[in-house]
């Protein structure tokens, strides 16, 4: 019975997951509970996962990341991607494979394209080109480099963890130090990275052409500016249609206010009449046009919205800037008026822009989705604080606090002593860790505050919660049924076939659902396959490990995937067209060379 309802809860858990029904940590907490609900597991079982050395090494090894980029250690690759001799986009691609994904081995990758997308986006920008040339190939050179060591994915961490309870489950030693994973790993980001660089350019798409320009046209070069129509305009009593305003000047116009009311485009037929407010974006010489034949002046900062009964801090200035909603973002799930959104940011949406569909219309009503790009009109020191949150990534540069520079090297020395004695097992790597984060606030590379912020928590509730998923089916027996069907299968093939259909299963669960979900669940059955056929169950673990962590084809198996496809205006077919060879030759390649290392 217990197993029964394990395998019911997994395949509602596994429907839930494609569906999207719930976040993903929801999911987990879900989960969880109808796993301790249900009696399969006892509280201590199903809550082990959140004191597990996996789930602590990943806390802090966030804050480890924080501290490095907060130092301004990342400044001068920064600086170096926006300088002028990078003019081609294949240089910036041979940047990302030489330098970027090596150092996603030792930081975690996500944060990492969090930083550089803004700087990417900027880029493309500046030069005319669609950001679609260039961000994937910076999420999946960061998603080849986080193999590269144990500390570069949370999925590293999390089957590392996980193989040590199974293996004490099962009899047989579990575990991966911290450049366990390296002899594979190497060899395969010499060939994935040529890859990247002399063939995939070939495969990325233009979305340049495919109705986007209006988001960046909107976003880049844009003098936002507030103004009012006065009661002598020319413009009283006419359409913007037969004004002509828009065809004589670089304008366009975004917002009309009247009253407490707000439109948003189209209204080109609409009356305008005296005391009207404009939302435009122009240059500031077709602005002082405008003001020196009366056509508008400036706007005084405008009242509360009673309307909406939402409030927007009015200023004669604004910025517009595109955000990012990222996979984990509590926004997602709600629509912008159930958020408040205008009155929780004091910022306006323009534009919202999902996949290749642009909505300017009814802005309010749609419900929000991780990976959505929004388009944001808001003052200065209002965007300065969207960078502080974990919910929106600001995609355009925006002045921000100054890095501690003074602290670059002692924290880059803290970060190479984790390293060491982590990596040479001084220490366990979970105390080097913790002891590094303590050693970067001692220092001032971190402030105390700036621990919570640097957490993704909606992933250390995900890690921790599914966690108890492995213990609950090798506890009921649900693994051994699995591993005994497959071995079944496989019983005859040489030791070669068996990890390919290991990672091949593996790696198409981590496209659908998720990888620390695909690891929680194959782990086990994996391991219990090799304990039959006797195979060394860490050889089977290595390849889980390897099919989980390397998801290519969909936006859904890996979050930098899904943070590139918004912003760079990606269709499945391209990341299906994009990812197929690299996931085939990895299919192919992983097991050849775990048995090579293995000595099987």
């Amino acid at each position: 019975m217990d197993g029964l309802i394990t395998l019911l809860i997994l395949l509602l858990a596994a429907v839930l997951f494609i569906t999207a029904a719930l976040p993903p940590e929801g999911v987990g907490l879900l989960a969880m509970g109808l796993l301790m609900a249900s009696g399969v597991l006892s509280p201590a079982e199903a809550l082990a996962g959140f004191a597990s050395p996996a789930v602590i090494t990943l806390l802090a090894m966030f804050a480890l990341s924080a501290g490095l980029f907060r130092s301004g250690a990342l400044d001068r690759l920064r600086e170096l991607m926006g300088s002028n001799p990078m003019k081609q986009p294949q240089q910036l691609i041979q940047l990302f494979v030489l330098a970027i994904g090596p150092l996603a081995g030792i930081l975690a990758n996500t944060p990492i394209v969090a930083t550089l997308m803004p700087v990417v986006e900027t880029w493309c920008h500046r030069r005319g080109l669609a950001p679609s040339r260039l961000l994937l190939p910076l999420s999946t050179a960061t998603i080849l480099g986080g193999t590269l060591t144990l500390i570069g994915t949370s999925t590293n961490l999390l089957a590392s963890d996980l193989s040590r309870t199974v293996g004490a489950e099962m009899g047989f030693a579990g575990g991966l130090q911290l450049f366990t994973l390296t002899p594979i790993a190497l060899p395969l980001y010499v060939l994935g990275g040529a890859y990247l660089i002399w063939w995939a350019p070939g495969l990325l798409p233009d979305r340049s052409r495919d109705g986007l320009e209006l988001l960046a046209s909107l976003s880049r070069d844009g003098y936002l500016t507030e103004v009012e129509v006065p009661v002598n305009s020319i413009l009283v009593g006419q359409t913007l249609h037969d004004s002509r305003l828009q065809r004589r000047f670089d304008v366009d116009v975004l917002e009309l206010q009247r009253g407490g009311e707000r439109f948003s485009p189209p209204f080109a037929d609409r009356v305008l009449m005296g005391g009207d407010r404009l939302l435009l974006r122009c240059s500031r010489r077709d602005l002082l046009r405008l003001q020196q034949e009366d056509t508008v002046t400036l706007a005084a900062p405008a009242p509360a919205d009673q309307h909406a009964g939402q409030d927007i801090e009015g200023t004669a200035t604004q910025r517009m800037v595109e955000v990012l909603l990222p996979a984990g973002s509590f926004l997602a799930g709600a629509s912008l008026r159930e958020l408040r959104f205008r009155q929780r940011y004091n910022a306006t949406v323009i534009a919202l822009r999902r996949g290749q569909e642009l909505v300017r219309e009814r802005l309010g009503q749609v419900v929000l989705r991780a990976g959505d790009v929004l388009l944001l009109q808001a003052p200065l020191d209002s965007l300065r604080g969207l960078q502080a949150t974990n919910d929106l990534l600001v995609m355009d540069t925006i002045e921000q606090e100054l890095p501690t520079t003074t602290k670059k090297y002692p924290t880059i020395a803290i970060g190479l002593a984790v390293l060491v004695m982590g990596g040479l097992g001084i220490i366990p790597l979970v105390a080097a860790a913790c002891l590094g984060v303590v050693a970067m606030v001692a220092v001032g590379s971190l402030r105390p505050g700036d621990l919570q912020q640097a957490v993704r928590w909606e992933l250390i509730l995900l890690v921790g919660s599914l966690y108890g998923f492995s213990t609950a089916l090798v506890k009921t027996g649900l693994a051994g049924a699995m591993a005994t069907q497959l071995v079944t299968l496989t019983g005859d093939w040489p030791v070669y076939g068996v990890l390919v259909t290991i990672y091949l299963i593996t790696t198409l669960t981590t496209e659908i659902i998720s990888n620390a979900a695909a690891v929680v669940l194959w782990l086990p059955v994996a391991a219990r396959i090799g304990l039959d056929l006797q195979i060394d169950p860490m050889a089977c673990v290595v390849c889980i490990v390897f099919a989980a962590s390397w998801s290519f084809i969909t936006p859904f198996g890996y979050q930098t995937n899904l943070m590139v496809f918004g912003a760079g205006g990606y269709r499945i077919k391209d990341m299906v067209r994009y990812g197929t060879p690299l996931t085939i030759g990895a299919t192919l390649l992983v097991p050849l060379l775990t048995v090579w290392q293995f000595g099987l």
